[in-house]
């Protein structure tokens, strides 16, 4: 499913080729990645964010403050790793590496996707891609999905939603 939305409508909109793919290490975001690569990969001028909001564990989840800062630590190891192999497909397909740049902003998130929209705010791109969730229809209706609440609250930009 591919899904767009704009947000104003106004022709006089500035447009660029700037987009954010919102990733983390599932295969939903592999796909948004790959899809971007495979439809885009070459084309001259077009810069890609590829963006992942690391949100720090509740202070009182760990036992101490060492063990907190050993799982974060360990967690955006992990996350650099997969930024760097989703760079790497990018610049496999055709795109030059330095138009390609990765973020793992820290910042308590109540909700991811307010979080997405936030460094959208900071980065201005002209489409946001994301990956949609494995999340029932139910599950979807009672808690919402990062995807649905971006394409419902995203202003001035495309959504693409990857499936």
């Amino acid at each position: 499913m591919l899904a767009e939305k704009n947000g104003t409508g106004d022709q006089n909109q500035i447009f660029n080729k700037n987009i954010l793919i919102a990733v983390d290490e599932s295969s939903n975001a592999r796909r948004a990645v790959l899809y971007v690569a495979r439809l885009l990969g070459g084309l001259p001028g077009f810069r890609i964010y590829l963006l992942h909001v690391l949100s720090p564990p509740e202070e009182d989840f760990f036992p101490s403050a060492a063990a907190k800062d050993a799982y974060v630590q360990k967690h955006r190891q992990e996350i650099e790793r997969i930024l760097q192999a989703y760079h790497q497909i990018l610049t496999d397909n055709g795109f030059a590496a330095e138009a390609v740049s990765a973020h793992a902003p820290e910042r308590y998130c109540p909700s991811i996707a307010d979080c997405i929209l936030a460094e959208r705010e900071l980065l201005q791109p002209s489409t946001i891609v994301i990956g949609r969730q494995g999340v029932s229809r139910q599950e979807e209706f009672l808690y919402g999905s990062v995807s649905s609440k971006i394409v419902n609250k995203a202003k001035g930009c495309t959504v693409w939603v990857v499936e």
